[in-house]
């Protein structure tokens, strides 16, 4: 509690262009609640008398000239499902269902059809109900139908099989001749209107019936048509894989090995082109080595090279036969070399003619496959087109014939209910009774209705005072509305008997065991524990408007502080309205003398006509002195926030403990804007009598625009209001201070 005392006291410097806290929306705990029902409770209390003696005397009047009475009786409602026409067993119908069914039978009651079918009833128009509303007849008809809508009754039990009618009029036995008037004509209407719907369904169905066939017959020739267009006949049949399918499997895997031989083929093709263009290989060799005409050859190479051996060994290798036989050797073996080439290329050009010719043999066989397989892909899709076409059909062919059965059903259940007795599914329990006391008015009803109007009228003009009130009367306004601290709450002097005939200004050093005065010390408290009495040593004290009691919160808070032993400087900066020197007059003026503002004073310091001696006088309190306002200038503004004003506040910040300036108010004169940034905080004043929230919401902006320091504010003469803070606090204040005198004496 401390802490959070201690944070509420922090003083806050606002600028001009620093927007102000926002405003938390104002909410009623239950001890408010509680404070303003005591504030008001005598006026509640008698609104509640008010509202009982208004009830009674309703009650009263009504019941003698204006009394009702109510008729009613029951009719008994078969629930819909109660007999089945087929079934041996009967079922019932659920809950939910037959209360339904009772509250259509209930609203049928209440039709306008109904209402009229009364109103026109002989029996209705005799009756002296009828007969008061006039005439003509028409005008007399639409006022008895209104009348009827308002008065007569029908609804359903939500657990019974009853619907419940009932009529209120003045007289009790029309009152029953309507009810039971309406139950004859209701009775016999639903017995002629439910033979009548019963034959008009059944022609309704029978109609539904043969359009529902006709689409039947018409679903069957279409089922026929998708047979014949697509040429398919086992379109229903789906336990087997269709021929069409299969082939279709079949063509695309024999066109997959086509397909992978053909590739196999080229490389093949490519394989060929390449040693076309490179060297011969050993398959080529062997091919070339079992030619006829280069195996003679070599057979030739081989007796030549015979030959030569013989005649090397025989005649030397210069000879010219072995020369002869080494040419004859050397040409046998470039003729057959040659023929190898000439084979080799005839070979590898054969090979790659034989693998083109087979490439075109497998690229026709692919072409006819292909085109096999087209031809099976486009029944495929037939299939699958005539297929989905059919099943569309045999659905709708399906849901003809369940339609077709099931309108057959409704057929046969509507014959059955036509013969049955009991087809209206409503019977009379019996006839109203003539009513034997008033329905209207009731007393428990006027007396407990009136009281409680009583007590919503008194809380709610009790709230309602509340509400309207906007003026800052306690500490909690202070915190929902104005967001600055609260630094004291002084007592209205009215309420203080210790005050009476005392000087509000000096009520600290004139009564200082009352509570008012507890009050001004509490607040110079909070002031220090703040820390503002520390850092803030030139105060001005100020409020919106005049009359707020500015002055004696400055004036006893300077006392306060001076029963401290502290030195202390009071200014009367008010040019418009000075009062110091009234409360504090000089010696040589007496009480019969008029007290005039003396000759030198603030305004003369600040023209420089006087120095300090001349305006600072002693108040006759030790340590207290005192710097009247002096005649009024004609800048006022201007003198205070010249130079002279700045000196004077900083050497008497030196002289002085504390000085405090009672200013101006603030919504009347811009005296106290130039001020207030001269010191070092503003305590503003807010009267719980006069001062409303709007000016003391406008006092704080105004000075927040010219970035003054505000420390807090205090709440003067504050009234105590039942269920409120200060009623208590003034007891145990006169028990406390009763208990420490009888102790001191």
């Amino acid at each position: 509690m401390a802490e959070q005392k201690q944070n509420l006291m922090v003083p806050r410097r606002a600028g001009p262009a620093r927007p102000g806290p926002a405003m938390a929306a104002p909410t009623l705990t239950p001890k408010d609640i509680f404070g303003i029902l005591r504030r008001h409770i005598w006026l509640m209390v008698s609104l509640i008398v008010l509202g009982f003696i208004v009830g009674g005397a309703s009650w009263y009047f009504l019941r003698q000239y204006f009394p009702k009475y109510t008729a009613q009786t029951l009719i008994k409602v078969l629930p819909p499902g109660e007999k089945e026409p087929l079934a041996i067993a009967a079922r019932l119908a659920g809950k939910d269902i037959q209360y339904g069914h009772r509250q259509s039978i209930a609203s049928l009651i209440k039709e306008q059809r109904s209402f009229i079918r009364l109103i026109d009833s002989r029996t209705i128009q005799e009756t002296k109900w009828f007969k008061r509303f006039g005439e003509p007849l028409d005008r007399a008809i639409q006022k008895a139908f209104k009348d009827l809508r308002k008065h007569f009754r029908a609804f359903a039990h939500r657990d019974a099989d009853f619907v419940v009618i009932s009529m209120t009029c003045r007289d009790d036995k029309e009152s029953a001749l309507i009810v039971n008037e309406m139950l004859d004509l209701f009775l016999a209407s639903q017995r002629g209107t439910s033979k009548t719907e019963i034959t008009n369904r059944l022609t309704e169905l029978e109609n539904q019936r043969l359009s529902v066939q006709r689409e039947l017959d018409l679903s069957n020739n279409a089922l026929d048509q998708v047979r014949t267009r697509f040429g398919f006949t086992d379109l229903e049949q789906r336990y087997f894989r269709p021929t069409i399918t299969r082939r279709l499997g079949e063509l695309e895997v024999e066109l997959d090995r086509l397909i992978l031989e053909k590739n196999q083929i080229q490389t093949t093709i490519d394989v060929l082109e390449e040693r076309m263009k490179g060297p011969v290989t050993k398959m080529v060799e062997r091919e070339v080595e079992r030619d006829p005409v280069v195996i003679n050859l070599t057979q030739q190479l081989a007796a030549l090279e015979i030959v030569l051996a013989g005649r090397l060994a025989k005649f030397g290798e210069n000879h010219k036969v072995v020369r002869q036989t080494q040419q004859l050797i050397n040409s046998t073996k470039q003729e057959r070399q040659i023929r190898k080439v000439i084979i080799a290329q005839q070979t590898r050009q054969s090979n790659l003619q034989a693998a083109e010719e087979q490439l075109t043999v497998w690229l026709s066989s692919l072409e006819e496959l292909e085109k096999r397989r087209s031809e099976a892909q486009a029944k495929q899709s037939d299939l699958e087109l005539a297929r989905v076409q059919y099943e569309q059909r045999v659905v709708i062919r399906d849901e003809r014939q369940k339609m077709v059965d099931l309108i057959k059903g409704q057929i046969e259940k509507l014959k059955i209910m036509h013969d049955d007795p009991e087809t209206p599914k409503v019977m009379a329990i019996g006839r109203a009774p003539v009513p034997l006391d008033v329905s209207f008015p009731r007393w428990k009803l006027f007396f407990s209705g009136g009281t409680v109007l009583g007590i919503m009228l008194g809380v709610g003009l009790a709230f309602l005072i509340e509400m309207l009130n906007d003026l800052v009367r306690t500490p909690r306004d202070v915190a929902r509305f104005l967001h600055i601290p609260l630094l004291g709450v002084i007592p209205d002097a009215d309420e203080d008997e210790q005050v009476h005939g005392v000087d509000l200004c000096l009520v600290v050093r004139q009564a200082p065991y009352s509570i008012i005065s507890e009050s001004y010390r509490r607040f110079r408290t909070n002031l220090k524990l703040s820390g503002s009495a520390e850092a803030a040593r030139v105060l001005l004290v100020s409020s919106g408007v005049a009359g707020d009691g500015k002055t004696p919160v400055a004036v006893n808070l300077a006392t306060t502080f001076v029963a401290e032993d502290k030195k202390v400087l009071l200014v009367d900066a008010n040019f418009w309205r000075p009062s110091l020197h009234k409360i504090f007059p000089k010696p040589q003026q007496t009480s019969a003398q008029t007290v005039e503002p003396s000759g030198f004073g603030l305004s003369t310091l600040l023209t420089g006509l006087s120095g300090y001696q001349e305006v600072i006088r002693s108040s006759g309190i030790d340590s207290f002195d005192i710097i009247d306002s002096g005649p009024l200038p004609s800048n006022p503004a201007e003198l205070l926030s010249g130079a002279q004003m700045k000196e004077l506040v900083k050497n008497q910040r030196e002289n002085y403990d504390y000085v405090i300036f009672d200013g101006p108010p603030v919504l009347l004169v811009s005296d106290v804007k130039v001020l207030a940034r001269l010191v070092d905080g503003t305590v503003l004043v807010f009267n719980a009598g006069t001062t409303r929230r709007g000016a003391a919401l406008r006092t704080i902006r105004e000075l927040r625009e010219v970035d003054a320091t505000i420390v807090g504010c205090v709440v003067f003469a504050v009234k105590a209001m039942k269920g409120g803070y200060f009623r208590e606090q003034f007891k145990s204040h006169q028990e406390y201070q009763e208990l420490q005198l009888a102790r001191s004496i």
